[in-house]
């Protein structure tokens, strides 16, 4: 390794700040052990006194609709509003989901549709009061900087006057959905009718100065560039820098199946494990990096958490975009829980707000209820309906 990387991995692993152009050089050339090892470092430096804690959620996707407006290349999910594919759920499916996910221990529900026509800022209004009336234990982590722009230009107001609303009705953080890459030229590839990079960051920031924090993702594997995929990590790192609000960084691949990009590029498991640790060492202003057992398989995202991830992800009750587009890989949480503790580490339950809930820090104690599987009652995944004695609440 040349002395040059060394220098800049010694500083970053010491928690120094990293310019872009050095991450830049990083991700492209540096040794990947090297690369790992300065990241690791940084967690645990990060995380001193719990650095051997890794953490993981249990929670549901709930699709509410997959009518959308957009038409992203890379989406699997979406059906165009006149198609006779579109379907939307009622309130009353949603709540008995919401039932599903408490009585399984789950802790956080994640909104996701596509952008509806006829869906503006009331919608969303009405179904998150419901949950929180009915559900007031579960975290409303769901939408992103898109929808709110698209709910608001439904209902004639401005973002910021759509986030007050969301908030008082119950919507507790953004999940960050929608960011997919934040370049201009890459954005413009892949989803040309989504706001523009700028703009969702602008949301978002709106967002936090209101008091409503977010994760952020990125979209890995569509044709962007190496320059391109740093590029979101600076956008990213120089709105946190002044609001703070951004939670997690939450890397995922794209999927190849069913849709218009047709799989022409993808994304390594070697360019994700540099991703998460170039993420870990550059975003130094955001605790949270999350490993994706989901797109990537199991054993990535093991490996994951010794390349700067400190949490891998959830057990998804329910999944249905990425899945649509190929990602077939189930857990159920005792699995993730194995996972973990054989990457050498303790597993440990976490909050939507990543304060631990459960540490498993005794294997004797390990939760045994093999009902919490991912996929329980997804459509988009072979065998994801095919458990009757999961159904535990019935339908009206």
């Amino acid at each position: 390794m040349g002395a040059e990387f060394a220098s800049v991995l010694d500083r970053a692993a010491e928690g120094g700040r990293i310019t872009p152009e050095e991450a830049l050089d990083l991700y492209r050339s540096a040794p990947l052990h090297a690369l790992g090892q300065a990241a690791d470092a940084a967690r645990r430096r990060r995380y001193a006194g719990v650095e051997h804690i890794a953490t993981y959620i249990i929670e549901r996707n709930i699709n509410y609709t997959n009518a959308c407006v957009t038409a992203c290349k890379f989406c699997a999910f979406y059906a165009p509003p006149k198609s006779d594919k579109v379907w939307t759920r009622d309130l009353d499916d949603i709540l008995r989901r919401c039932a599903e996910t408490v009585a399984l221990g789950g802790t956080q529900i994640m909104f996701q549709g596509g952008h509806h026509p006829d869906f503006g800022v009331e919608y969303y209004e009405e179904h998150f009061s419901a949950i929180k009336k009915a559900f007031p234990e579960l975290v409303i982590h769901s939408l992103g900087a898109s929808e709110v722009a698209h709910m608001a230009r439904i209902s004639g107001v401005t973002a910021e006057e759509a986030i007050r609303r969301l908030s008082t009705a119950g919507l507790d953080s953004f999940a960050g959905a929608g960011a997919e890459l934040l370049p201009a030229r890459a954005r413009t590839a892949i989803a040309p009718l989504k706001e523009s990079g700028e703009e969702w960051l602008e949301i978002m920031e709106t967002a936090h100065r209101l008091g409503v924090e977010s994760t952020v993702t990125m979209l890995m594997g569509t044709g962007e560039t190496n320059a391109e995929r740093i590029e979101h990590l600076r956008m990213v790192r120089e709105v946190q820098d002044r609001t703070g609000g951004f939670r997690a960084f939450i890397p995922y691949t794209y999927q190849p199946e069913n849709n218009k990009l047709r799989g022409q590029t993808q994304a390594t498991l070697f360019e994700y494990l540099r991703m998460i640790a170039i993420a870990r060492i550059f975003l130094d202003n955001v605790a949270h990096i999350q490993g994706s057992w989901l797109t990537t398989g199991k054993e990535v995202g093991q490996l994951s958490l010794h390349y700067g991830a400190d949490d891998l992800g959830s057990v998804m009750l329910e999944e249905n975009v990425v899945s649509s587009a190929g990602a077939k890989h189930r857990s159920n949480r005792m699995e993730l829980i194995q996972l973990i503790r054989s990457a050498g580490r303790v597993p440990a339950q976490r909050a939507t707000t990543y304060e631990h809930l459960v540490v498993h820090d005794d294997p004797a104690l390990d939760p045994v209820d093999d009902r919490v599987v991912s996929h329980l009652s997804s459509t988009a995944i072979e065998g994801g309906t095919a458990h009757p004695e999961l159904r535990l609440i019935e339908a009206n």
